[in-house]
């Protein structure tokens, strides 16, 4: 996909608009029409008893938020433009508008229906007819048809975040040959072919990027100045390219103001905002309308109503957004954590980035979701927002005390995107450096932005290709963990609505990595997992490229200079494979195995949530797998606070990966409950998966995604997981991290040496080394010859050179 930055800088070769305009020194209150019902609704969803009795919010949330009718979706969604349809019921003799947009998510939607519907129920001049598309549903032929229709009768086409390359060129195929007709066509930052069909009255950007730019040199200089990136640089510059409009002479800056106020109104994003675009541009430039209200009085626009570019937001503040991290602290701590019953001093802080466009349009309920099941666990919560596609700024201005110390234990990127350049351009290596400047756990959890509720729930893959590269594998080369799904999309509305299952397993991992950085080392308990390699044919023990029992004497070593709990832990790896093994020789079922913890089937029904769906394949607990007949057995040795165990085979025959393609298979109940012993018995603060590899992250479940009843997933359920593996097998490494939940720490391969050759083959290189080296000697020649001959002979030579004397 093209750059972010340069569809951007569209707006800025040309001297047009963007984001900054709207930013004021002021806080913004409840007197402001821009909050809305939000904050109100808010309130009520945090009652103080709600919160004093942690009661589990998000669970009150309906889990199936789809009612998707079948109709035009795209491939990578089942969504239906459809349903975004907004016709007006009596036109009462007005002009009709016709507007047709395309938006790369859907939070728009509420919006731009609420606009509509509000100019036909309260407009004297005009009635809107409003079709919307997502940008994923114009690869679905039957959608693009319509989607041509539509546009071919339009009156003003609408674009936003086009940066996928082959859908930009759908979109000028079609809009391209109808610009001319078109009364206005309002492009915001999208690929450039895109970005050129901008057409406000004479204001356009067919020449972006084919000329010199005053204002392009202008965002170089404050590069160098400041260091400022691009889209800060844009924002600063455009803070005041409005005003500056104002003087000069109308008939050379209506039309860009216009454009730019149309930006900023889109900005904005709430249905006041988008009501107030839709009145300027229909009253201004859509024929049938000027010519209805020619003599008549045009309605005055409201002045955008818009929030800071970047800011600390809550959705119960009394003030909607904070822009220091001192004033958000100063009402954070002493009135709302209170009344949360919430410990400022001892609770862990979670960061929490959001997305700009979801706070203006107020499709918030999934942020407001993950906020409240944090601080109903006891966690003070600081979420930022950034107006760009850039987090790097407010995350270095707002978790970072005045002392440069880090204030938050744990960060969670709710945006589902690349921390620098979103969907767009993305600047990993700038990214990098802030997430390891910063060095907390950086989970990036992921919302369906191009796939229904309904899809991904019935989808065996889980996340399809889109969105894995988009929302999972750029946020990876960040740094990003646990691609955790957390909100889908509601089908008719296109509203942003929590799954509640996955909001409380997303609060409930930030609370324990967040625990890692504020519990101390000594009290924190540590389970080593170890495996037997090949899966269930090696010796217990073992892992591809890597000694363990001694790599475990070395971390044992290391746990105990920092302070942990290792007990009377051996320090010699026999005596440590000794104590949990008892046989080096050991397999998987062996029966010389240490055994830890007998689990009885009343406390493994209890605490095992999902035994009973094993019972379709294992039949009732115990089984026959680590089982002793009457309880289920876990294998392994506690020394101090760390657990050395032994993950159960995984029950089948082959490659534990054939599990990844079953649809009826289950773990046993022995390996359930050796999950279950290490997160609720043991009550491990974290799990080290030593070396390449296990079967967990095999288990049966979606590929990438996981739902609820995935067994990866319902396995791990809390655990931070680390998970060693070896630096030559990234494929299965990347299945760990995205099934698992595992951070990877690689493992270097043993160097190669040189084998040389062995028993005839080297006696006979030293007899060849001989003869070469016969100079005056050459009557010892003959015997020599003879002697590699016979030697030749005997290493079977024959058979693979012909003619052999």
């Amino acid at each position: 996909m093209a750059s972010f930055k340069l569809a951007a800088a569209a707006l800025l070769t040309l001297g047009s608009t963007d984001i900054s305009a709207w930013t004021t020194n002021r806080a913004f209150g409840p007197k402001h029409q821009s909050i809305g019902k939000t904050a109100v609704e808010t309130n009520r969803f945090y009652s103080q008893s709600a919160l004093m009795e942690r009661t589990s919010t998000a669970l009150n949330v309906v889990t199936d938020p789809t009612d998707v009718e079948s109709g035009r979706g795209g491939m990578f969604t089942a969504s239906n433009a459809e349903n975004r349809r907004i016709v007006p019921e009596d036109v009462r003799g007005r002009p009709t508008m016709k507007i047709v947009y395309v938006v790369l998510e859907s939070q728009y939607q509420s919006s731009m229906t609420a606009a509509a519907k509000r100019i036909n129920a309260g407009s004297d001049s005009m009635a809107v007819e409003c079709v919307g598309y997502l940008l994923e549903e114009l690869r679905n032929e039957d959608a693009f048809e319509q989607f041509k229709k539509d546009v071919a009768d339009a009156n003003v086409f609408i674009g936003s975040l086009i940066f996928v390359q082959e859908l930009a060129e759908k979109v000028s195929e079609v809009v391209t040959p109808l610009r001319d007709q078109l009364d206005a066509v309002l492009i915001f930052p999208s690929m450039p072919e895109v970005m050129r069909l901008n057409k406000v009255g004479s204001f356009t950007m067919k020449n972006l990027g084919q000329s010199k730019s005053v204002v392009a040199d202008f965002m170089k200089k404050k590069k160098q100045e400041d260091g400022s990136s691009f889209e800060e640089g844009m924002l600063k510059l455009l803070r005041t390219l409005p005003k500056v409009l104002k003087f000069l002479p109308s008939d050379k800056a209506a039309d860009a103001r216009t454009f730019m106020m149309s930006f900023q109104y889109w900005l904005g994003g709430s249905p006041e905002n988008l009501q107030s675009l839709l009145t300027m541009v229909g009253q201004d430039y859509v024929g049938p309308i000027k010519s209805a209200m020619e003599g008549k009085e045009k309605a005055v626009m409201e002045e955008p109503i818009l929030l800071p570019d970047k800011a600390i937001w809550h959705p119960v503040a009394p003030d909607i957004v904070f822009e220091t991290n001192e004033d958000y602290f100063r009402w954070y701590n002493t009135q709302h954590c209170p009344e949360a019953g919430i410990d400022p001093k001892t609770a862990p802080t979670v960061g929490i980035i959001l997305q700009k466009s979801h706070i203006n349009t107020k499709d918030d309920t999934h942020y407001v979701s993950l906020i409240a099941e944090l601080e109903s666990r006891g966690s003070r919560v600081v979420p930022i927002y950034s107006g760009g596609l850039d987090f790097s700024g407010p995350v270095e201005e707002y978790y970072y005390d005045g002392f440069g110390k880090p204030i938050v234990d744990t960060v969670i990127n709710l945006t589902g995107f690349a921390l620098v350049g979103g969907p767009a351009s993305q600047d990993h290596k700038k990214a990098a450096s802030v997430l390891k400047k910063l060095n907390v756990p950086y989970m990036c959890a992921v919302p369906l932005v191009f796939q229904s509720f309904e899809e991904w729930q019935a989808s065996e893959l889980g996340l399809h290709p889109i969105q894995v590269a988009l929302q999972v594998s750029l946020p990876e080369i960040d740094g990003a963990i646990e691609p955790i799904i957390y909100a889908g999309r509601e089908g008719a509305t296109g509203r942003s609505v929590p799954l509640a299952d996955r909001v409380n397993l997303l609060a409930d991992r930030a609370m324990k990595w967040s625990a890692l950085r504020t519990k101390k080392n000594a009290d924190k308990n540590i389970a080593i997992t170890i495996f037997s390699f090949p899966p269930d044919k090696g010796n217990v023990g073992t892992a591809a490229y890597l000694d363990v029992f001694d790599s475990i004497k070395a971390v044992l070593k290391q746990l105990k200079s920092e302070g942990y709990d290792v007990g009377d832990a051996p320090d010699s790896k026999e005596l440590i494979m000794e104590s949990v093994l008892n046989d080096p020789e050991a397999r998987i079922n062996s029966p010389e195995l240490n055994v830890a913890y007998r689990m009885n089937t009343d406390e493994y029904y209890e605490l095992t949530p999902y035994a009973k769906d094993l019972e379709e394949n294992w039949g009732p607990a115990p089984g026959n797998l680590n089982s002793d007949g009457q309880n289920l057995v876990v294998y392994g040795k506690q020394f101090g606070n760390v657990f050395i165990g032994v993950q159960p085979s995984f029950g089948y025959e082959g490659d534990p990966m054939r599990l990844l393609f079953a649809k009826s298979a289950s773990p046993h109940h022995g390996f359930a409950a050796y999950y279950t012993y290490l997160e609720k018995i043991f009550k491990a603060d974290a799990v080290l998966h030593f070396g390449t590899h296990g079967s967990l992250e095999f288990m049966p479940g979606k590929q990438v995604g996981m739902s609820g009843t995935c067994y990866p997933d319902r396995l791990i359920n809390s655990l931070p997981s680390a998970y060693l593996y070896a630096a030559n097998n990234p494929s299965e490494a990347t299945i760990a991290k995205r099934r698992s939940y595992s951070a990877t720490v690689s493992y270097l391969t043993p160097p190669a040496e040189n084998a040389g050759l062995y028993k005839g083959l080297k006696e006979l290189k030293e007899l060849i080394s001989s003869y070469q080296g016969l100079r005056e000697n050459e009557g010892r020649g003959p015997a020599i010859i003879n002697s590699i001959v016979s030697t030749a002979w005997t290493c079977n030579l024959d058979k693979d050179i012909e003619d052999l004397p």
